[in-house]
C-alpha cells in the first residue's frame, strides 16, 4: 500500500522560504521541520522572533512545534523524538529547566537531544523539530 506525502503547513507560520515543508506526513509518520521562535505570521509582515529571550523563544518554538503536529493529526503524546540545537552552551541549563516545566504531565517523555549550532538566523537562539508516529 502507497501513501502519498502530505505538506502541513499551520494557518500560523509563513511560507517557508526555500523548498521545504514546516511538515510532512506519510501515513501515520509525522516529521516537523526545524522550528524557531518566530511570532504568528502577518501577512504582509516578515517573521518576528517572539523576544530576545531564550524562555519567550523557546516556549513559542514549542508552540509552533505543536501547531505542526496538530496540524498533521499529532499530538505531543505522539511525539517520539525531539531534536533541540542552541546556539550557546550557556543556554542549556535553561532550556532544560522550560523543557521539564513545559513537558511536566507526560505519561512517556519523547527521546530529546540537544546539541548547539551557530547557524541559526541573527537573533534567533534555538530550533526544535520533532518526530511522530500516530497510531
Amino acid at each position: 500500500m502507497t501513501t502519498e506525502k502530505i505538506a502541513i503547513t499551520p494557518a500560523t507560520h509563513t511560507a517557508p522560504p526555500a523548498k521545504f515543508s514546516h511538515g510532512v506526513r506519510k501515513g501515520n509518520i509525522l516529521q516537523v521541520a526545524g522550528q524557531v521562535g518566530f511570532l504568528p505570521a502577518v501577512e504582509g509582515q516578515a517573521p518576528t522572533p517572539a523576544g530576545p529571550t531564550l524562555r519567550e523563544q523557546t516556549l513559542q518554538t514549542l508552540a509552533n512545534v505543536e501547531a505542526v503536529l496538530k496540524e498533521g493529526g499529532a499530538s505531543w503524546d505522539d511525539v517520539m523524538m525531539m531534536r533541540v540545537y542552541l546556539t550557546d552552551t550557556a543556554h542549556f541549563a535553561e532550556m532544560n529547566e522550560i523543557y521539564n516545566e513545559y513537558f511536566a504531565d507526560p505519561t512517556v517523555p519523547p527521546a530529546a537531544r540537544t546539541t548547539v549550532y551557530v547557524g541559526l538566523p541573527a537573533g534567533l537562539l534555538i530550533e526544535i523539530d520533532a518526530l511522530a508516529v500516530l497510531d
